[in-house]
């Protein structure tokens, strides 16, 4: 799955980038492409595991 997330996070990137140096940027494409690498982010970021807060008494 993440093979799948990353690539298109970059490409969306990359659209956002593209369409903001055209003469008319369409906002309506950058909106997409943003909403795009958020929820690809937000993806990603769910399968990290929170730091195990115990950690922080057993050094007292």
């Amino acid at each position: 799955m993440k093979k799948f997330i990353i690539p298109i996070i970059i490409i969306a990137i990359f659209i956002a980038f593209y369409e903001q140096n055209s003469p008319k940027p369409n906002v309506i494409i950058t909106i997409i492409c943003m909403a795009i690498f958020m929820f690809g982010l937000m993806k990603l970021s769910a399968k990290i595991l929170p730091k195990d807060e115990d950690d922080e008494h057993k050094t007292i």
